[in-house]
């Protein structure tokens, strides 16, 4: 009984990442492939081809970011997106929502930006219990004035499997330790509960 439950276990550590790994990827493409739709019936794939393949709707998705990307670098482009904004900012809950998002999305993927460009060590949620964070920029608009005397940043504390779902705290500089690894590091160490080491910590030992 002991080697069935030794091997079951070994089965299950090769099977299971796999197994997520792969529905994961059917998912993401499936829901990429949705995209297809804005072309003509005509120029479907699946009407040219006869046959469906899966991934098409990677390409096409692709396609158009660097199309509109493209297209959004220059002057002309920046000032028709600045004219989407006007007329979007005059339209009633939708504005909210839109600007919410704009903002967030900005400050995740400007180059610009510094939001998760850096993990750090914090106590959290009480003093002597340390945990992996991740400075998000700095404390602005009305709460900057009533944190003085030191320097504050932002910081994303994420919970554990689950990253998407966390804390955001306002801490002292001083009270956040810069570690050396990465962030996809940072985020494998905290979703994997400490189970995977980066790679920086085993070569420091």
């Amino acid at each position: 009984m002991a080697a069935l439950r030794k091997w079951l276990l070994a089965g299950l550590l090769v099977i299971v990442p796999v197994a997520i790994t792969v529905a994961v990827l059917r998912w993401i493409i499936g829901t990429l492939d949705q995209t297809l739709q804005i072309l003509p019936e005509a120029w479907q794939p699946d009407h040219l081809i006869g046959v469906h393949i899966p991934g098409f709707g990677v390409v096409l998705t692709l396609g158009i970011l660097l199309i509109v990307g493209a297209v959004t670098s220059n002057f002309v482009g920046r000032q028709l997106v600045h004219f989407g904004d006007r007329i979007v900012s005059r339209i009633p809950v939708v504005r909210g929502i839109y600007s919410s998002v704009k903002q967030v999305s900005d400050t995740l993927f400007s180059e610009s930006g510094n939001a998760f460009r850096t993990a750090v060590l914090v106590q959290w949620p009480r003093t002597d219990v340390w945990t992996v964070a991740f400075v998000t920029g700095a404390p602005g608009g009305d709460v900057k004035t009533y944190l003085r005397g030191e320097e504050y940043v932002s910081v994303y504390v994420p919970t554990t499997p689950n990253p998407t779902g966390g804390y955001f705290v306002m801490l002292r500089k001083s009270d956040c330790i810069e570690l050396k690894m990465s962030v996809d590091e940072a985020l494998k160490y905290v979703v994997s509960m400490g189970v995977v080491v980066p790679a920086t910590a085993q070569a420091n030992r």
